[in-house]
């Protein structure tokens, strides 16, 4: 996160702690959004959805035992056409 509210001060002319306060609060509402629609479109770069993931039999690794994992419900991330393009014309994954 580091990294991200540095180039937001660089770009913006902000100091870093005016763009962590921005980053904060832009997450926060980001959150809140989620927490009261359920969906959260950021234009072209994606959306974050609440989706429920059904019940389902798993395994503890530790014992082999069969347990029960329950239904939650979780934030998912889908990305926009403009991030999907930019994407598609790296050749490898950054950072490895």
């Amino acid at each position: 996160m580091k990294e991200i509210v540095t180039a937001l001060a660089s770009q913006t002319g902000l100091s870093q702690k005016d763009a962590r306060a921005f980053l904060d609060a832009a997450l926060e509402e980001i959150t809140t959004q989620l927490l009261s629609a359920g969906k959260v479109r950021l234009g072209e770069f994606g959306s974050f959805e609440v989706k429920k993931r059904g019940a389902r039999m798993g395994r503890n690794p530790r014992t082999g035992e069969k347990i029960t994992i329950p239904a939650a419900l979780l934030a998912r991330f889908k990305p926009g056409v403009a991030l999907r393009d930019r994407l598609a014309g790296l050749s490898e994954i950054p950072g490895k």
